[in-house]
């Protein structure tokens, strides 16, 4: 993977931004993806955002620094936590392993 200098690391990410849920890719592009941002606006949403593939699908990975605002995410897009932990590593860093 290559990274530009001064951009955020994925391990910079996950630690920045632990409470992570993760929405199906579908739910979360196109319009909606503007429709997510605008409701983030006041929440601690990483500027970082990635993707997982798990039950051959994409799934959209948003990060939180707070808690609570990634329970309020959740509420309202119907998303599900993710667990940092579960992704994948190397060749199978996409992979997330439930």
């Amino acid at each position: 993977m290559v990274r530009r200098k001064g951009e955020l690391s994925p391990a910079a990410a996950d630690r920045g931004w632990p409470h992570q849920v993760v929405l199906p890719e579908l739910q979360a592009v196109g319009w909606r993806h503007r429709f997510i941002h605008d409701f983030c606006r006041d929440l601690s949403l990483c500027p970082r955002g990635h993707a997982v593939f798990h039950d051959n699908q994409w799934w959209c990975v948003f990060g939180f620094a707070d808690q609570e605002h990634a329970e309020k995410f959740a509420q309202r897009f119907g998303g599900e936590r993710f667990d940092p932990k579960q992704k994948g590593s190397g060749r199978q860093w996409a992979q997330w392993r439930r």
